[in-house]
């Protein structure tokens, strides 16, 4: 892609965040719309945000048992989402439904481990080992269920690519050099994670809480 970054619009506020998606559309690939706008704007808020021109990565990632999932896709259908999310621990029945639900243009990438997880977490909730470890495992279960890649952080993405040389891989959790990180604890610069792999970056707050919007992802497609 010629402008991997896909600026993560993360507000209820429909007018904010167009006026956000048309401050940085000159400078970013796509917009990433979660569960925040979508819970406020359903898929009418989508369909305006379609109206800017940029490609849509709808991030809801779903989680169900796979008739579920699959019904779900099939009702965001007429949204034509350039991406989708779901979770990978849904399992390979899950994905494959996922996939098979989805428009021909869409990528299904499954989220491996939040990158607000480190290996504590993943130990408070049964999963054994570390972050690096069930990120292999589960992008190996995503190649087998012939989905388009995986949502992985950058500290993982090149074992993941090792794995799968042909996926499609998203990274989240980006951060300039110097920025602060929030509530996440895995993190790269933007130059790193596509070095390392990355099909593209999903970045939010660096930009989209800077004084000038604009100037920031200007700033941040620079170091690319």
């Amino acid at each position: 892609m010629s402008r991997p970054i896909y600026v993560a619009i993360d507000t209820p506020d429909l007018n904010r965040a167009k006026t956000l998606a048309l401050q940085v559309r000159n400078h970013v690939g796509g917009i990433k719309l979660g569960l925040e706008f979508f819970s406020a704007n359903g898929r009418s808020g989508v369909r305006e945000m379609a109206a800017v021109g940029l490609p849509i990565f709808l991030d809801l990632k779903l989680h169900d048992i796979p008739n579920t999932v699959a019904k779900a896709i099939q009702a965001l259908r007429p949204l034509d989402p350039a991406i989708l999310t779901v979770h990978a621990a849904g399992g390979r029945a899950m994905l494959e439904d996922a996939k098979a639900a989805a428009p021909n243009g869409t990528k299904v990438v499954a989220v491996t481990v939040l990158t607000s997880l480190d290996g504590d977490d993943l130990t408070s909730i049964g999963v054994q080992g570390d972050p690096h470890g069930q990120v292999e495992r589960l992008t190996a279960l995503a190649r087998e269920a012939g989905i388009d890649g995986v949502v992985c952080s950058g500290n993982e993405v090149a074992a993941a690519r090792r794995l799968w040389p042909e996926g499609f891989f998203v990274v989240p959790g980006v951060r300039p050099a110097g920025g602060p990180v929030g509530d996440q604890k895995r993190v790269m610069t933007p130059r790193k994670a596509l070095d390392a792999g990355a099909s593209i970056l999903v970045i939010g707050r660096p930009i989209t809480q800077a004084d000038d919007p604009d100037a920031a992802a200007r700033a941040i497609e620079a170091t690319l």
